[in-house]
């Protein structure tokens, strides 16, 4: 009989899990764009991952379809979430090295609670504070020595930091609706409605080349099921509880990645990463500490 688990444990299961998954992305990306355009490649990604969300919500869930103000609503939330945030992302992907990207990822936190304590009007607690400034600093040290070896476009930068402030825009206004319907159907509509917006923008870029390989395949496979579809259901599961504590999760995906870049694409894991892996955990734990 397997062991039931408190809510505040199922949430540290569930932030761990998204960290994992998420942080998967930039590589897999980096793999993909081997062989396609970078639109070609997602907006291939966004299509079938909708298609798949899609059928697996209202033929075996059988959820009931959006109504009315719900499709203005996922519109809004796939333009942002989807369209904008991933499409400006894997074109910004091609000009800033892996290793530096994990770098944006940082900003969000701080960037989801500055927008929360507006829009919201939800006043952050001072261990959220604390938190995210130990993220912050935790990150960048376990990223300082691939700042000094990787590259790195002012253009790209630019585009990784706007792409940066369109999810946390997404995260918190996914926050403010009281949504009635399902996390499945919420994830399945804002994928599809996302790659529908970008499709007229990879037609208009389009150069051809592109290469449909195993790595393709491979890459978009994994892009697809562990992360559009697992780890977005996991995403949205922490935005529903609270933007601000889901957004602390985001620390542990810059620290996953600088492992996976280790591990997949031979960066080195330093006395650096060490430390800073050590400042986000305890970030994790500041952060999350109920009162």
């Amino acid at each position: 009989m397997l062991p039931v688990l408190s809510p505040s444990a199922k949430n540290i299961v569930t932030g761990i899990l998204f960290a994992l998954l998420w942080s998967s992305a930039s590589v897999a990306g980096k793999y993909g764009l081997l062989s396609a355009e970078p639109l070609v490649f997602f907006n291939a990604r966004f299509i079938l991952a909708g298609i798949l969300l899609l059928i697996f919500a209202h033929i075996i869930l059988k959820d009931r379809l959006p109504k009315k103000a719900e499709w203005k609503q996922l519109t809004i939330f796939g333009a942002l979430n989807t369209t904008l945030y991933l499409g400006i992302y894997i074109i910004a992907l091609q000009q800033v090295a892996a290793g530096i990207s994990t770098l944006a990822v940082a900003l969000n936190p701080l960037l989801i609670s500055s927008m929360t304590s507006v829009v919201m009007k939800r006043k952050i607690k001072t261990s959220e504070w604390i938190g995210i400034f130990l993220g912050i600093i935790g990150v960048t040290i376990a990223t300082y020595p691939l700042l000094k070896t990787s590259y790195a476009t002012v253009s790209g930068m630019l585009l990784m930091a706007l792409c940066m402030v369109i999810y946390s825009m997404g995260a918190v206004y996914y926050s403010s609706v009281t949504w009635a319907l399902s996390r499945a159907t919420i994830n399945a509509w804002q994928i599809f409605i996302g790659g529908f917006l970008l499709l007229p923008f990879t037609i208009l870029f389009y150069k051809g080349g592109n290469h449909f390989d195993f790595r393709f395949w491979a890459s978009l496979f994994w892009l697809i099921i562990p992360v559009s579809i697992f780890a977005v259901q996991l995403w949205l599961r922490l935005l529903q509880q609270d933007a601000v504590s889901a957004s602390l999760w985001l620390f542990l995906c810059p620290v996953f990645g600088l492992i996976y870049a280790t591990w997949l694409l031979t960066e080195p894991f330093t006395v650096y990463t060490a430390t800073g892996t050590l400042l986000v955990m305890v970030a994790l734990y500041v952060g999350q500490k109920i009162k």
